[in-house]
This record gives C-alpha cells, sequence and structure tokens, in this order.
C-alpha cells in the first residue's frame, strides 16, 4: 500500500457525494512514455496492462486509462473540443505539500499555481499536451458563497504555506497516497450554456457558479465534479474521435444506479458505472 501520513478514514469530500469522477480515459501514441510521466508525476501504479490499453492507479483503484491510438493518428488540437485538464484530489493540505517538495526535488515543470478560495491546485502538462491539475480541497464547511452559490476566485497562491503543513518526520512523497482519487474534470466545449443545458438534463449535476465562459457542475454540493470552458474552443463542433486526447470520463456513485453511455454535444464520451 502507499506511503501516506494520512489515517485511513472516510473518503475526500468529493468522492462521498451521489454522483462523481471514477477514472478517465486517455488515447495516446506512446503509452509507455505517458505512463512514465505519470508514475514519476504522481507515483501511481499500474493496475493492468493487457493488448495495446494501460491502466494506472492508486491504493489499488483504476483512475488513468491508456488507449493506444491508431497509427499515424494525430494528437489533441487544444482548439477544439475536448480535455482541459484532469484533476487529481489529494486527500489532505499534506499531502500536497508532500507532492510539492517532491516535484521541487524531481525539477517536475508546472504551468501554473492558483488559490480557488475552495481549494488550492498546481497545474502541468504530460508529454501529448494532456492538461493535468493537482490539488487539496479546504474544509468545505469554510467553503465561501456568494448566494446560494459557491464563490470561487484564481488568486496568487502561498506554496509555502502548503509546505509548512509538512511534519518534518513526514514521509518523503513516493508513491500515491492511497486515498489520491480524480476530483473533477475539466471540459473544453464549444458553447458553455449548451454544457452546461446538457450535463443538468442528461447527468443530474448542479450548477455551482460561473466563471466568464466556463460553468461549474457538481453532485452533492461539491465545488465542482465537470466543469466546461469556451477559452480556447469558443464555437467548436464534434471533435475528430480518431485523435488522441481524451477517450472517455466515467462517472460512478450512490446517485448512478445503471451502466450507461452517454455522448455530449461534442462527441465527448460520458460512461455511467452503477456503484
Amino acid at each position: 500500500m502507499a506511503d501516506s501520513p494520512v489515517a485511513d478514514s472516510a473518503l475526500p469530500f468529493a468522492l462521498t457525494r451521489p454522483v462523481h469522477v471514477a477514472s478517465v480515459g486517455l488515447k495516446v501514441k506512446s503509452i509507455p512514455t505517458v505512463a512514465d510521466y505519470y508514475r514519476a508525476l504522481l507515483g501511481l501504479e499500474t493496475i493492468s496492462e493487457k493488448d495495446g490499453l494501460m491502466v494506472l492507479g492508486a491504493g489499488g483503484v483504476p483512475l488513468l486509462e491508456l488507449a493506444s491510438l491508431a497509427p499515424g493518428a494525430a494528437l489533441d488540437d487544444p482548439r477544439s473540443a475536448g480535455l482541459f485538464h484532469t484533476a487529481f484530489l489529494m486527500p489532505s493540505r499534506m499531502d500536497l505539500g508532500r507532492w510539492v517538495l517532491h516535484a521541487s526535488e524531481e525539477g517536475i515543470a508546472v504551468d501554473g499555481m492558483s488559490d480557488h478560495l475552495v481549494s488550492e491546485a498546481f497545474y502541468l502538462t504530460d508529454p501529448e499536451g494532456n492538461g493535468i491539475e493537482i490539488y487539496a480541497d479546504r474544509d468545505e464547511k469554510t467553503w465561501p458563497r456568494d448566494g446560494y452559490r459557491l464563490k470561487m476566485a484564481t488568486e496568487p497562491l502561498d506554496v509555502n504555506a502548503i509546505v509548512e503543513a509538512v511534519p518534518a518526520d513526514a514521509a518523503p512523497y513516493q508513491t500515491a497516497p492511497d486515498r489520491l482519487r480524480i476530483g473533477h474534470v475539466h471540459l473544453r466545449v464549444g458553447d458553455d450554456k449548451l454544457a452546461e443545458a446538457w450535463w443538468t438534463s442528461e447527468v443530474g449535476l448542479e450548477v455551482v457558479t460561473h466563471y466568464p465562459g466556463a460553468s461549474f457542475l457538481a453532485s452533492g454540493g461539491y465545488h465542482h465534479h465537470i466543469a466546461g470552458n469556451i477559452w480556447r474552443s469558443r464555437g467548436a463542433g464534434k471533435r475528430d474521435a480518431s485523435r488522441g486526447g481524451l477517450a472517455h470520463v466515467t462517472l460512478s456513485g450512490s446517485g448512478v444506479t445503471a451502466n450507461r453511455e452517454l455522448v455530449d454535444p461534442w462527441g465527448t464520451v460520458v460512461r455511467l458505472a452503477a456503484a
């Protein structure tokens, strides 16, 4: 089992909601290259490997499925609909601090970082252009509200405070904490309002808040399990299914009562897996 200073207890709030993200599938040119990156980045373990498909996870739980692209197929187009980022949720701020020390020691390139009031986050890009967020939530009881909606922002991140949350005797970050999970998935869409309508009507998520050009949706009061933005993809049509990038998003939880596969207006495959 993975070494983490956090005692085994309930899963993070995001994963206890009626509908939550279970896993993400990516189509990639080089499974070994991408898998090695996520192993080095997060300490993910190989759950299974067979016939051009590799599954990585933490604590025995599958999180990321890597499938081989067809020969000659192009990588993802960042201006099309598709994946903005997969967000890996650390079990605690202490674990995020351990990861920060690991990233610094290993020279892992970070694209950016932000304090979102409800969470503290770092942003990266994998070798084939897929966006990544690594974050920890603040206690949900402290999340600020603007009326009946959650209040989120993008503010400077106090990295030193995160590192200071790591006890001197904490184990170095070498393998993923057992309770590391995917907390949310942020999508590129052609129309944020259409995306909002689709996720509320087809999946039953609720609107939590908005940014200009982006909608944030969740189940059971989380700050967001799914987001959709038009920041680089305004007006995008259906994505080219042959290209690399996002293959599917799988949602599960007590609110999912039957296995179903849905396709959003831009061709993104959404799997609902009964708990």
